[in-house]
């Protein structure tokens, strides 16, 4: 009964071998009957793919060279890039796929499902994504500048603009990082973008002010410091009548650099110059 056992066992051992070899067989004979029958078609798609990867990286180059004559910013250029090379590739494969007889219709539906799913679960990336090419292309601002965040009451100095998040480095140096999606939603006032600022300051005087001879320390004051800008014109003026005195304000121009310093050194300098009943600078 054992050796009779084991000589079945054998024998439908070697007919499971003998029927694998033949499904082998057969997938192979299949297979070399396809390329037969459409040996045409696929010389003629590999042709077409070999022609289309050689056209696809000439316009990627025609792409690059008008990317560097309008200055975009590096990483932009690299980001855009890359996704036209992707989606070259894809129509190239597709449409090699379609000259050798295969159905990309359905391929393409849960293509664009699944890109329609990804889409969704990443939506806030993808905002973020979309806001940094925006901020790279456009330049509502560009690192080294200062900037202020109105919708978040966030500002400071730009340190970075990645693809996804921009870097703030705050006065006393705490590092801030916005989502790109919120900045491009967000009004924001770039500080630093003009290469002169106004400064202004304003303070309250009594009502028996001498208006003539307040005008001239002032104007003395903002003529001594070399830091504010002769060829713009410096204003002093009442802004308001108030109950116990009025409200003076004194605007002048400065390089932007110097904005702070030169504002700073003028308060000082202006009381230094004035004593004034309930004096005040704000």
């Amino acid at each position: 009964m054992l050796l009779e056992t084991a000589a079945l066992s054998v024998e439908e051992a070697a007919a499971n071998v003998e029927q694998s070899v033949d499904i082998v067989k057969n997938t192979i004979d299949d297979i070399v009957k396809w390329f037969i029958n459409k040996s045409g078609s696929v010389i003629a798609a590999f042709i077409f793919i070999f022609i289309g990867i050689k056209l696809t990286g000439l316009f990627i180059k025609i792409i690059k060279r008008a990317f560097d004559k309008s200055k975009i910013d590096d990483s932009v250029s690299g980001f855009l890039l890359s996704i036209i090379r992707v989606i070259g590739y894809i129509l190239v494969f597709l449409t090699a796929a379609t000259i050798v007889g295969f159905e990309v219709t359905s391929f393409v539906a849960i293509l664009g499902t699944a890109s329609m799913a990804v889409g969704l679960a990443l939506q806030g990336a993808l905002s973020n994504l979309a806001g940094g090419v925006l901020i790279l292309v456009l330049k509502p601002f560009k690192v080294g500048d200062y900037i202020v965040v109105n919708n978040n009451n966030n500002e400071g100095t730009v340190t970075a603009i990645d693809i996804f998040y921009t870097r703030l480095l705050t006065h006393d140096n705490k590092l801030v990082v916005i989502p790109n999606g919120t900045l491009t939603n967000s009004n924001l006032v770039n500080v630093t973008s003009e290469d002169k600022r106004k400064f202004e300051i304003t303070i309250s005087v009594s009502y028996n002010t001498d208006l003539r001879k307040m005008k001239e320390v002032v104007n003395e004051v903002l003529s001594a410091d070399d830091r504010i800008l002769e060829s713009e014109p410096k204003n002093i003026f009442i802004a308001s009548f108030d109950d116990s005195g009025m409200t003076i304000a004194i605007r002048a121009w400065v390089a932007t650099d110097n904005y702070w310093s030169t504002l700073w050194d003028a308060k000082e300098n202006i009381k230094k110059r004035f004593r004034i009943t309930s004096f005040r600078l704000r």
